[in-house]
C-alpha cells in the first residue's frame, strides 16, 4: 500500500481514454432528450466532475475543477500537467473557487450541499519527503473564503462529504506513525501516520476515535448529522488480508458505534441516507467474497452478489436503493446492479456491444446514470437506465455542437439533471451538465431540436489507462476497489 504512486491527474478517469469520432446520426426520441452544457476551463485544457459523494445538488448546482494556465512540474503530473481549481456551477455561470495559497494551487471537491457549500482538499505545499508527493489539507469553499480545515498534527487531511447543515466530515493526520494504513479504505493515498475521522461544524474539528484500532475514517454524513466510514477495530493482522479487521461505523453525534460485517473482516460503508441506513460490502467467512449489505436499526442484511468474488456499492440514495458493480461469475467482467428497498440484487447489463458496466448514482425516482465499457477503459460510454433500459447518453442529446462524446455519467438529482464527463475529438476533457428538455425547459435554447445526437467513438489504445488504473482517483468517491485486470480507477 505504502509504495503506490499517486498524481492528482489520476482523478479525471474514463473519458480520457477513448477518442471520439464524429458519425452524427438522427433518430425519433423515445425517452427524455437532454440540452447539453460544456463547463469550461479556467485557461487550461481540461474540466472534470469526479467519482465523489455528490457533485450536484437538488437545485442543479454543481462542483467540479478545471485547469487553469499554470503549468506544473511535480512527481504526480505524469498526465494533466496543470494546477486545478474547484469550480462552482449555478445557472449558468462557473465561479472559481480558489485554493490554498502555495505554489501547487490544486484543488479538488468532495461535496456541494444544498446551500451550494463545498468540502474538497487542496494541496498544502507540503511533501512527502520519501515518495515527493504532495500533502492536501481539508477545506470548505464558502462565501468567497477556502476555509482550512488543518489536521490533528499530522501533515494532511480529507473532508469527503458535507452535509445541509454545513457539517463536514473525512479524516485528519496525527503526528504518531502508523504500524498500519487505512489509507486505501479511505482516499488511496500512503498515510505516514495514523488517521482519525472528524466531524468539523463552524469553525470547530472533533476526533471522532476508532473502534478500537490505531485508524478510522469517515466518509459519508447525512443532514441528521450520522456520519459513517471505517476504522481499524483491533491491531491484530489477519493472515486472509494482511490487515486487522475492518468494520464500518455508525457516529450519533457522541459515539462510534460498530455494524459488524458478513463474516469475513473486511467491511466497508459507502453511504448513509437519511433514515440513517448505511450501505456497503464486505467479505464472508474467509475474506474471499464480497457480497453487497445494508444496515438499518441495528440490522445487517446480505443483499448478496452477481455470482463474482468482488462488488462494491457506490451510490446510495435516500429511497434505500443501492447501485455499484460486481463481477460475473468468470470473475472478470464487471456489470452494474442495483438493490431496490432491500429486494434482490439484479443485473443493469450493458451498453451496445461493451462487456462491462459500472454504476455510479441513482437518485429516489429510480433513474441511474453510470458507464459501459469494453473492460479494459476503452470504448467507455455514458449510460442513463430507466423503466428497465439501459440508455446511452450521446442518443439523448438534442444538439451536441462541439462532438463530444459523454464517457461517464456521474450523478443524477431528482429533477432528472445529470453531471457527466465528456471528451472532445481532440481528446480533451470537459465536464458536462444534462440538463431534460422537460416542460419547463422545451422552449429553451438547446431543446429545440426534435431529434437527438448520436457521436460514436472507437476503441483506441490502452497505454494511458494502464497508466492510470494503477493510480487511484483522488478525490475518491465511493471506495473504488477495481482490481487491476478491470476497467475503472482502482489499485
Amino acid at each position: 500500500m505504502k509504495s503506490k504512486i499517486v498524481t492528482f491527474a489520476a482523478i479525471m478517469v474514463l473519458g480520457m481514454l477513448s477518442i471520439p469520432i464524429l458519425g452524427a446520426q438522427e433518430r425519433k426520441p423515445d425517452h427524455h432528450q437532454y440540452k447539453l452544457i460544456e463547463i469550461g476551463t479556467f485557461g487550461g485544457p481540461n474540466s472534470y466532475f469526479t467519482f465523489i459523494t455528490q457533485t450536484l445538488n437538488a437545485h442543479g448546482t454543481a462542483a467540479g475543477f478545471a485547469d487553469t494556465v499554470t503549468a506544473v512540474n511535480h512527481p504526480f503530473c505524469l498526465i494533466d500537467c496543470f494546477a486545478s481549481h474547484t469550480f462552482l456551477w449555478k445557472d449558468g455561470v462557473v465561479t472559481d473557487l480558489g485554493s490554498l495559497p502555495n505554489e501547487i494551487g490544486f484543488t479538488g471537491p468532495n461535496g456541494i450541499n444544498a446551500r451550494g457549500v463545498v468540502a474538497g482538499s487542496s494541496f498544502n505545499g507540503g511533501f512527502d519527503p520519501a515518495l515527493g508527493l504532495p500533502y492536501f489539507d481539508a477545506v470548505v469553499f464558502k462565501d468567497g473564503q477556502v476555509i482550512d480545515l488543518g489536521t490533528f498534527g499530522g501533515p494532511l487531511s480529507y473532508s469527503a462529504a458535507i452535509n445541509d447543515r454545513d457539517q463536514v466530515v473525512g479524516f485528519a493526520l496525527n503526528s504518531t506513525p502508523d504500524s498500519f494504513d487505512l489509507g486505501d479504505s479511505c482516499e488511496n493515498y500512503p498515510m505516514p501516520t495514523q488517521m482519525r475521522a472528524f466531524i468539523w461544524k463552524d469553525g470547530v474539528k472533533k476526533d471522532m476515535g476508532t473502534l478500537g484500532g490505531t485508524d478510522s475514517c469517515a466518509l459519508f454524513i447525512n443532514d441528521k448529522g450520522q456520519a459513517t466510514g471505517v476504522s481499524f477495530t483491533d491491531s491484530i493482522v489477519n493472515s486472509t488480508s494482511g490487515l486487522p479487521t475492518i468494520h464500518p461505523f455508525l457516529w450519533d453525534g457522541e459515539t462510534m458505534e460498530d455494524l459488524g460485517s458478513l463474516g469475513g473482516t473486511l467491511a466497508f460503508a459507502n453511504g448513509v441516507n437519511r433514515r440513517g441506513q448505511i450501505a456497503g460490502a464486505s467479505t464472508l467467512a474467509g475474506d474471499q467474497t464480497f457480497d453487497a449489505f445494508v444496515w438499518d436499526e441495528g440490522r445487517l442484511t446480505d443483499l448478496g452478489n452477481l455470482g463474482g468474488s468482488f462488488l462494491e456499492v457506490v451510490g446510495f440514495n435516500d429511497a434505500g436503493e443501492l447501485v455499484g458493480q460486481a463481477l460475473l461469475p468468470d470473475n472478470v467482467t464487471f456489470h452494474a446492479f442495483a438493490v431496490r428497498k432491500g429486494k434482490k440484487i439484479f443485473d443493469l447489463g450493458t451498453l451496445d456491444n461493451n462487456p462491462c458496466s459500472h454504476a455510479i448514482h441513482s437518485n429516489s425516482k429510480g433513474q441511474i446514470v453510470g458507464y459501459s465499457d469494453d473492460c479494459s477503459g476503452n470504448s467507455s460510454l455514458g449510460f442513463l437506465w430507466e423503466d428497465g433500459r439501459m440508455l446511452d447518453l450521446n442518443t439523448l442529446v438534442v444538439a451536441n455542437k462541439s462532438g463530444l462524446t459523454l464517457t461517464v455519467g456521474i450523478s443524477i438529482n431528482d429533477r432528472g439533471e445529470i453531471t457527466a464527463q465528456g471528451a472532445l475529438p481532440n481528446g480533451d476533457q470537459r465536464a458536462v451538465v444534462l440538463i431534460p428538455c422537460d416542460s419547463e425547459n422545451s422552449d429553451s435554447e438547446g431543446c429545440e431540436d426534435e431529434t437527438a445526437t448520436a457521436i460514436r467513438q472507437v476503441p483506441t489504445s490502452n497505454k494511458v489507462f494502464a497508466t492510470m488504473r494503477q493510480l487511484p482517483t483522488w478525490p475518491r468517491r465511493g471506495r473504488f476497489h477495481f482490481p487491476q485486470n478491470t476497467a475503472g480507477p482502482g489499485h
